[in-house]
């Protein structure tokens, strides 16, 4: 049945109505607080434990914001014949809230999950300058990033945790194993060692008679 003619206008006027008929409230803002989504993206924060200076989210900010300075560090050898291992040492990390355009392409592509969004947005200053957060207060940020949502128990386990679950029983399976080996190996050896005496004996009563 073909739909009636001015269906779709009749619909849009019904809410055009409703929406006339209701009072329009404005939150007082800053003593109202608006009610924001828990994943807004208000600042950047930052764990600088999972940071490795890798520089993927510097050069890939289209903005140029990212500011990140580093030294290389010589560790000795722990082993011996082992050769000392360098490792980059973050010196700096600050990111220009004045030039960031908030995309989140920074976070998206960290592979060592050292940026987080929070939902704070009340870091206006009266300085421009004040608006380039060093790691400092990048890290002051990170205790308002709200945790992460509860995993939906009927999804499927990610391909990580089966994987490095696989590779634990694997290991367990071979310990089992040399396990169940080292106890059976005494036995094998007494039973034959009881194997070869037996014809010792029969020969030297033998030789006896």
């Amino acid at each position: 049945m073909a739909p009636l003619p001015g269906r779709g206008l009749a619909k849009g006027l019904a809410v055009t109505l409703r929406t006339m008929t209701r009072r329009s409230v404005t939150a007082q803002y800053p003593e109202v607080q608006p009610e924001l989504p828990p994943r807004s993206r208000g600042v950047i924060g930052l764990l600088e434990e999972n940071c490795t200076v890798c520089m993927l989210c510097a050069r890939e900010c289209p903005d140029w914001c990212i500011y990140i300075d580093s030294h290389k560090e010589t560790l000795p050898a722990t082993d011996p014949g082992a050769r000392a291992r360098t490792r980059n040492v973050l010196d700096r990390f600050a990111i220009d809230f004045s030039l960031c355009m908030y995309c989140g392409i920074c976070i998206e592509v960290c592979p060592f999950d050292a940026l987080f969004w929070s939902p704070e947005f009340e870091y206006a200053e009266t300085d421009i300058l004040d608006l380039t957060h060093e790691r400092d207060r990048l890290r002051e940020w990170m205790w308002t990033v709200p945790a992460p949502p509860a995993l939906d128990p009927s999804a499927e386990e990610p391909k990580e945790i089966a994987a490095a679950r696989k590779a634990a029983d694997k290991l367990a399976t071979a310990a089992a194993a040399a396990r169940t080996a080292s106890r059976t190996a005494p036995e094998t050896e007494g039973a034959t060692g009881t194997a070869t005496a037996v014809p010792a004996e029969s020969t030297e009563e033998q030789q006896d008679k």
